[in-house]
């Protein structure tokens, strides 16, 4: 499928690029604070212990994202619906993508002095605002908390997209619409509890897209690369 390279890689970069705009004019807005007050005030947010965002579209919601992750994994064996149009190696790539992106945000989250909106002073913590663009600059809060963990545990699926989109297109879209939906979801409950703002939501997701687009390429523009060293060195059939 190298041979898609070409044309796969304007598109892409163009599409990243689009959705980094996107992410950027959110965060000249500076809207964060005004919409995370929609949901909090000096005595905190309502909705931080609601039974149903922290146990169910929160935690149970994690645990269903790794069930999903379990069940691709065994079908880099045992394929089934759209993953039987790829080749072992492709579904192999596709786990490790999902699997990239969430460490990508991971790494990000734990040098992040950023802390959560429901650390700060105006919702009853003892945190100041601090942009997450002022590295290394702390707010006096518990920090960690940039991008969005809980929305990077759906977004990281994203990478899948870029897996299924030569041999099984229909499937890759309905995996993208799907899999952006989760991400809106799983970002939202967190923004309602006061977990994130939406700027981190939208970081998450960029971030995610990004790992997950980069490693595909990369695999491609490797697999473009090995007949032509096999040319030029006279070798046949590289392993």
């Amino acid at each position: 499928m190298h041979d898609a390279l070409p044309t796969a890689l304007p598109r892409h970069a163009a599409w990243t690029a689009a959705a980094l705009a996107l992410v950027l004019a959110w965060d000249a807005s500076a809207l964060d604070l005004p919409l995370a007050r929609w949901f909090g005030n000096a005595q905190g947010f309502a909705l931080t212990h609601d039974w149903w965002l922290q146990e169910v579209l929160h935690t149970g919601a994690r645990q269903a994202a790794w069930a999903v992750l379990l069940a691709l994994v065994a079908m880099i064996w045992r394929p089934l619906g759209p993953l039987r149009a790829l080749p072992r190696a492709d579904r192999v790539g596709l786990v490790a993508g999902i699997l990239l992106a969430a460490l990508v945000v991971q790494l990000l989250k734990r040098t992040s002095l950023t802390s959560c909106p429901w650390d700060l002073q105006a919702f009853g913590g003892t945190a100041r605002y601090v942009s997450h663009w002022r590295w290394g600059v702390t707010d006096g809060g518990g920090g960690h908390c940039f991008p969005a963990g809980h929305a990077s545990t759906a977004f990281s699926f994203l990478a899948g997209f870029f897996w299924l989109r030569p041999r099984a297109p229909r499937a890759a879209r309905w995996w993208l619409g799907l899999t952006l939906l989760a991400g809106a979801l799983f970002g939202a409950v967190q923004m309602a509890r006061g977990a994130h703002y939406l700027s981190h939501v939208l970081w998450a997701g960029w971030f995610c897209w990004l790992a997950g687009g980069l490693l595909w390429l990369a695999v491609q523009a490797w697999r473009a690369r090995r007949p032509r060293l096999a040319l030029a060195t006279g070798v046949r059939g590289l392993p």
